[in-house]
């Protein structure tokens, strides 16, 4: 476990690029079901599986960074998609890369609050994408579930600082408790000497993932649609993350609508009744 802050960026890409991935004990306990039907039948396919793990963003992440450093090695473009990734690997293969995954669960036994940390961002990448694959939907995008994976790994790198640095991340999300003035990337500067969005930006780069998935989680191009689309889906995913009705969320909605009508061309208050209605 990383216990104090690195001395650059260079740093933390080089601490976290090699670094094991572990997954929900969720995910650990689906994939060797799955790969018990496909032992006995032969009948496994690349959407069941990717139905199967796409909940867990850490796994989801795990398959396309091994399949992008092997596409990397046939010197081809990698698969913009977890369904593209697992049919590039083939099910076989994807069976045998996984095998004795590392859940969770074990990796943070002993570190309080570890667990639960990494499960709350964990449950809001899953209502970014959720939010994000229905603005993409209603524009007709037609990289919408690109723009839902990007969505669901935008925080990929607050995930791994939970996994592999956690009391770090805990002294963040306690600074962020205390002062709900300070913005997050503030209080990443503070502890970490990085914000983690330049984090991910570097280990994507480094893992060679998919050029529109890098794209779609880079804040920096904001007047890109599909940017636009993957940040309001983030945007709306933390500013709700505790419930509609705190003082955060109350404060942040009518910028969140008024910026999500004019993506979708609608008034603020459709946009008000769409998003709220997506989280029914």
């Amino acid at each position: 476990m990383i216990q104090q802050p690195l001395p650059s960026l260079n740093a933390w890409a080089d601490a976290f690029c090699d670094a094991e991935i572990p997954v929900l004990a969720t995910t650990v306990a689906d994939v060797v079901q799955l790969l018990a039907i496909e032992e006995a039948r032969g009948t496994m396919d690349a959407h069941t599986l990717a139905e199967a793990i796409a909940p867990d963003p850490l796994m989801v992440l795990r398959v396309l960074t091994h399949v992008s450093r092997y596409c990397t090695q046939l010197s081809v473009e990698p698969p913009e998609t977890l369904v593209g990734a697992i049919v590039m690997q083939g099910i076989g293969p994807f069976f045998a890369a996984h095998a004795g995954l590392r859940d969770v669960e074990t990796h943070l036994s002993d570190e309080v609050g570890a667990l639960d940390g990494l499960h709350r961002v964990m449950t809001r990448a899953r209502r970014a994408a959720h939010f994000a694959m229905g603005f993409a939907l209603k524009r007709q995008d037609q990289d919408a579930v690109v723009i839902q994976e990007a969505a669901l790994l935008h925080d990929f790198a607050e995930m791994l600082l939970w996994c592999h640095a956690p009391a770090l991340a805990l002294d963040i999300a306690q600074r962020l408790q205390a002062d709900h003035t300070l913005r997050s990337v503030e209080a990443q500067r503070k502890v970490l000497g990085v914000q983690l969005g330049d984090l991910a930006q570097e280990l994507m780069h480094r893992w060679q993932l998919p050029d529109l998935l890098i794209r779609c989680t880079d804040d920096r191009k904001a007047q890109d649609p599909k940017v636009r689309t993957t940040m309001l889906g983030v945007r709306i995913a933390r500013h709700t993350q505790h419930g509609w009705d705190v003082p955060h969320a109350l404060a942040a909605l009518p910028d969140d609508a008024a910026d999500v009508g004019k993506l979708l061309t609608i008034s603020p208050d459709a946009a008000l009744r769409l998003i709220q209605g997506m989280d029914q």
